[in-house]
């Protein structure tokens, strides 16, 4: 089982969100980054777990943990014209874009602030992708020190 961190801006698709979809469960889909896209590809499968991380708002960080329970597959909103994730240069038969499902297990009690990672960062956060400089992937994988860690921030 692996852990990631999944980045979601809340007023597109936040905690409450996942919270309201039916079973609590969504298609975590829309993904156009190249190793991001690598990581749903080839590394994330049903049974890993995942923190659901608020970015681009007043107070950043954690705020939940989910599991993947489905993936990866064909993101499929690359093939509707529609949708603002579309590619044309996608096709179904060899798709360039993946998709995967996750589920929310639980929101934590309070946030965990970007700010209160930082102050770990040195110690016992030391390589955790999020707090690299310059890092905008939307998707990373945790390792499982630092998801220990980071849970008894909580």
């Amino acid at each position: 089982m692996r852990h990631w961190l999944l980045k979601s801006e809340p007023a597109t698709f936040g905690i409450d969100d996942l919270a309201a979809a039916p079973g609590k469960t969504t298609a975590w889909d829309g993904i156009r980054n190249y190793q991001a896209r690598n990581f749903i590809r080839d590394q994330i499968r049903p049974g890993d777990s995942a923190f659901l991380y608020h970015s681009s708002c007043a107070q950043p960080g954690i705020v939940g943990v989910a599991r993947v329970t489905r993936g990866p597959f064909a993101d499929v909103s690359a093939f509707d014209r529609r949708d603002p994730h579309y590619d044309p240069g996608s096709n179904r038969d060899q798709p360039r874009w993946f998709s995967f499902d996750i589920e929310l297990k639980r929101r934590l009690r309070h946030v965990i602030t970007l700010d209160a990672l930082r102050t770990h960062q040195t110690a016992q956060l030391a390589g955790l992708m999020l707090l690299r400089a310059g890092n905008r992937l939307s998707i990373t994988p945790v390792e499982e020190a630092h998801w220990r860690f980071i849970l008894t921030l909580e």
